[in-house]
């Protein structure tokens, strides 16, 4: 199995890069990483998962991918373009989808979106999208232009060297040393005075508009797909397990699997993620 290698590819809203391993021929696999994480997520998984034509982006914002322009918003939606624009730069007209957490929820709006263009779905540790009830519709809507529009106030966090920033992301993650250090080597931007996060700022800013549970249910009904959910257990707290069973069992062709372990368990069992999805993906 080859080391994942570099890629790059020219889309109407920048430059993407990214890590890709396998060969052409193998079932294809777009892999989308979670939210200010970066492609480096799957590098563990990947030599588990030697049959694949595996790619897996940077997404804009995020790793060594280009920002999105001035003016424009980080949103699933604007995601959903960008995963169609690096499939046909890849010229994949079908193509399986494998993504953590928010990747997860970028991947079943892909999903159902295109069902003539997907064809598998493993989503891990995440399915649809973060729901708002309608009661708090105008507060999240305050809350994110007020946010927006104090960010060019905010400066970046300058870390010394690399440590720091390893040190950071395990604690705000609960990572091993091993996994946050992809994540951050991957991560940072050589700045004065030391190293920065390249991820755009405007990645943590505040969602204006989410859906409801509702409108997530008939998304996840909406994936015609074969799927595969992967949880850990125990369930993040923003996705109660009640809630995510209830989800996953909405899938027309589904299954759902749960592992002990952690939110990141792709990286830090990746011996267990991969038998519990390679055989699926690999058909």
């Amino acid at each position: 199995m080859d080391v994942m290698r570099d890629f790059e590819l020219a889309l109407p809203m920048g430059t993407v890069r990214g890590l890709r391993t396998g060969s052409e021929g193998a079932p294809r696999v777009l892999a989308l990483h979670g939210w200010l994480d970066n492609a480096a997520s799957f590098v563990p998984l990947a030599p588990h998962l030697p049959v694949l034509d595996l790619v897996a982006p940077d997404l804009p914002g995020h790793g060594s991918s280009d920002h999105l322009p001035r003016g424009m918003d980080y949103s699933f939606a604007g995601a959903v373009h960008t995963v169609l624009d690096v499939a046909d730069a890849l010229g994949w007209e079908r193509f399986s989808l494998l993504g953590h957490s928010m990747g997860a929820g970028i991947a079943s709006l892909v999903a159902a979106a295109c069902p003539e263009r997907i064809e598998r779905l493993v989503a891990i540790e995440a399915l649809g999208a973060l729901a708002e009830v309608p009661e708090r519709t105008v507060e999240r809507l305050r809350e994110a232009v007020a946010a927006t529009r104090a960010l060019p106030g905010k400066r970046l966090r300058v870390f010394p060297d690399i440590e720091p920033a390893v040190r950071a992301r395990m604690k705000a993650n609960g990572l091993t040393e091993d996994a946050a250090r992809l994540l951050v080597e991957r991560g940072v931007v050589a700045v004065d005075g030391g190293w920065c996060w390249s991820s755009d700022p405007r990645l943590t800013l505040p969602t204006m508009v989410r859906m409801t549970e509702a409108q997530i249910e008939d998304l996840v009904a909406g994936i015609a797909c074969p799927a595969k959910v992967l949880f850990a257990d125990p369930a993040q707290p923003y996705l109660p397990d009640p809630v995510r069973r209830a989800r996953a069992a909405l899938l027309p062709a589904g299954e759902l699997v749960v592992l002990d372990g952690g939110h990141h368990l792709h990286m830090e069992q990746p011996r267990e993620v991969a038998a519990a999805i390679g055989g699926f993906l690999s058909v």
